[in-house]
C-alpha cells in the first residue's frame, strides 16, 4: 500500500483501511493519493500503455482536466474550508486486470454498486428523502433529475509488467479503469438547466474520505462478480433505481420514445413510433423530455 503526494490541506484519506479490506481478494493492490493531476483515468490509461497494469486505486484532491462520457469535461470543485469539510468532490479511478465473459453492462453494474453503497435502502416516496437513482448508462442522480456523479469505464489491452507472464492465450484479459466523480458538497449550477445534487443532500455526514472507504471494497467485489456472471444478476437492482424507465425520452439522433428498462446485458430499450429499439451505442445520448440535448440551449 502506497500513498504519494503532499496535501494542500490536512485531509485524512483511509488508504490503509481500504488496502486492508481489499488485499485478501487482490494481493497486489495499492492505494495512491495525489494532490493534483489532469485526470485519474487519463493517468491510469497512460500507465497501462506503458505496461503498468497493476491493481490500484488512484485518488486526487484536484483534477485539472477531468473527463466524462463522450469526452465532456468534468471539473473538480474547490472549497474554502477544506480543512474542516474535506474536498468538495471525490475524484478517483480504480484500475484492475479483468477477464469478464461479457463486457456489456459493466458501467451499469458499477452504478448499482456505488448507489447501493451510498444508500443501502431505497427510501419510500412518502419519506421525503431523496432516492439515489441511475440514469443509463453511467450517471448517478437524485430524485428530481439532479446529477451528483458520473462513471467513466475505459479499457486497455492487458500488458504484463516486466518480469511477469501474461495469461496464456487469453485475448479477453484487459486492464479496466473505472473512473468515478462525485459531488460531495453543494456546488453552483451556473448555466445548468437543473441544479446539481451532492452527497450531503443524501446525508449531511458524508465526506469524501468516508464515501471512498464505503464505495471501494464492494465495488471490487462487484467487478470480480461481473467478470464471472455479467450484468444479468444486477438487472433487478438496476431497475429499482432506473430513473428513465416509463418516461418519455429523446435520443441524440432525434428519436423519441418511452424508456422501457434494460435487457440482461444492459441494453436500453426504447418504445418508439417505429417499434421497440435496443440502444447500445456509446454515442447515443439519452435525456428526459424537457432537458436539452448536447449542443442545444435550454
Amino acid at each position: 500500500m502506497t500513498t504519494a503526494g503532499h496535501y494542500r490541506s490536512p485531509i485524512r484519506w483511509p488508504s490503509e483501511a481500504i488496502w486492508q479490506a481489499v488485499v485478501t481478494d487482490v494481493p497486489d493492490f495499492s492505494v495512491e493519493v495525489l494532490p493534483s493531476i489532469d485526470s485519474t483515468n487519463t493517468e491510469l490509461m497512460r500507465r497501462a500503455r506503458a505496461g503498468r497494469c497493476d491493481p490500484i486505486l488512484l485518488v486526487t484532491e484536484e483534477q485539472t482536466a477531468g473527463r466524462g462520457r463522450l469526452g465532456r469535461p468534468w471539473q473538480s470543485q474547490e472549497t474554502a474550508h477544506a480543512a474542516e469539510l474535506g474536498p468538495a468532490s471525490l475524484m478517483m479511478s480504480l484500475g484492475l486486470p479483468l477477464r469478464p465473459k461479457e463486457w456489456s453492462g459493466l458501467s451499469l453494474a458499477v452504478g448499482v454498486s456505488v448507489a447501493d453503497s451510498l444508500q443501502l435502502e431505497i427510501p419510500s416516496e412518502a419519506s421525503g428523502l431523496p432516492r439515489v437513482g441511475l440514469k443509463w448508462p453511467n450517471d448517478l442522480w437524485l430524485s428530481g433529475d439532479r446529477k451528483f456523479g458520473g462513471i467513466l469505464v475505459e479499457t486497455a489491452s492487458f500488458m504484463a509488467a516486466p518480469g511477469t507472464m501474461a495469461v496464456e492465450n487469453d485475448t479477453a484479459l484487459r486492464y479496466v479503469v473505472v473512473g468515478i466523480g462525485l459531488n460531495v458538497l453543494a456546488r453552483t449550477g451556473d448555466g445548468m438547466t437543473t441544479q446539481p445534487a451532492c452527497l450531503t443532500d443524501i446525508d449531511p455526514r458524508w465526506t469524501a474520505p468516508e464515501a471512498l472507504l464505503t464505495i471501494i471494497p464492494p465495488l471490487i467485489k462487484t467487478l470480480h462478480a461481473f467478470a464471472h456472471s455479467g450484468f444479468a444478476p444486477y438487472k433487478t437492482r438496476f431497475a429499482q433505481r432506473d430513473l428513465l424507465n416509463g418516461r418519455q425520452v429523446h435520443l441524440s439522433d432525434g428519436t423519441s420514445g418511452m424508456a422501457s428498462g434494460v435487457t440482461d446485458d444492459g441494453t436500453l430499450l426504447i418504445n418508439t413510433a417505429a417499434g421497440l429499439q435496443a440502444i447500445t451505442s456509446g454515442d447515443i445520448s439519452v435525456r428526459p423530455v424537457g432537458q436539452p440535448l448536447p449542443g442545444q440551449s435550454a
